[in-house]
């Protein structure tokens, strides 16, 4: 019994710096993961920031082609409203007359 009071801390005591030891080296790798994985978002973020004028020059000539599409489909569709109207009109006073 005496054995086993004098020899468990011990058991304990050495449990306890392998946990201790463990743990840092854990933390330390933790800590150059976190290091790389924050140089890699940067490396992104710079990336990111040289293509975003592309894409915003992209977007204001999309919509000024749109605009222009827009406008030219909506001149069509007048003109062959007003041609066929015309056409309607003209064939029903012909048919009054």
């Amino acid at each position: 019994m005496e054995f086993l009071s004098h020899f468990l801390p011990i058991i304990v005591y050495i449990l306890l710096i392998i946990l201790i030891m463990v743990g840092i080296i854990l933390g330390i790798k933790l800590i150059i993961t976190i290091d790389k994985v924050n140089t890699i978002v940067d490396d992104i973020d710079d990336k990111v920031k040289k293509v975003t004028p592309i894409f915003d020059i992209v977007g204001v000539v999309s919509n000024k082609v749109n605009g222009i599409v827009n406008t030219v489909v909506g001149t069509v569709e007048n003109l062959t409203y007003k041609l066929f109207t015309k056409k309607g009109k003209k064939e029903e006073s012909e048919e009054d007359e």
